[in-house]
């Protein structure tokens, strides 16, 4: 007998996936059997995927709720598609693309037409991805131009810093008590310690 499988994806612990979820959950697809990776786009580490993938048998049934859950470019999504259809023979449905269901047109027409389908989106999702990132880089360029800066605001240190530098500097005091006193971390100290000098010369 068939098994239904859910996979959920999201590029980040920060992302939300209760919108993969719900869409998994009208499909009737048991909890135990939705698999889900909240991996970065950047290490694309997916240990649930390939647990799951492990477990798929022949006529399995595999439910993603878009194309580019399956891989980050255009030639890792036709791998997947491939490894999933052929060598596991198991069925996929893309669920905000109904045309990629692959239980529909097991004819060589309707194959053909799928992998066309696949092609296409496969290319359009990588395009996607590439475009968004040019944008953040460019948004990010344009916005230093204008001064902004990105990080941590940058701490305010103590007006006495110059006493403590000189009583740290005669042992007097611990580098433990000067990042107690200034509320900051060692490495911050010995970083604006070395600004602090270079300024003085």
């Amino acid at each position: 007998m068939e098994t239904t499988y859910g996979y959920i994806r999201v590029s980040s612990h920060d992302q939300n996936e209760d919108r993969q979820l719900i869409a998994m959950q009208q499909m009737n697809i048991p909890k135990r059997q939705i698999y889900m990776d909240k991996q970065s786009g950047k290490d694309f580490n997916r240990p649930q995927y390939c647990y799951m993938v492990e477990h798929l048998e022949k006529d399995d049934l595999l439910y993603i709720t878009s194309i580019d859950r399956l891989g980050r470019n255009y030639n890792e999504i036709l791998e997947q598609w491939r490894v999933l259809t052929k060598v596991k023979e198991i069925d996929i449905v893309v669920l905000d693309m109904p045309l990629l269901d692959t239980r529909r047109g097991k004819d060589l027409m309707g194959t053909f037409l799928s992998d066309i389908v696949l092609q296409v989106l496969s290319f359009v999702a990588e395009n996607e991805r590439k475009n968004i990132r040019q944008r953040q880089a460019e948004g990010i360029a344009a916005a230093k131009e204008r001064g902004v800066k990105f990080g941590r605001p940058e701490i305010e240190l103590s007006e006495d810093f110059e006493k403590i530098i000189q009583a740290w500097q005669r042992k007097e005091i611990s580098i433990y008590e000067v990042v107690e006193y200034l509320q900051i971390s060692e490495s911050t100290f010995y970083r604006r310690l070395r600004e602090y000098r270079t300024t003085e010369k």
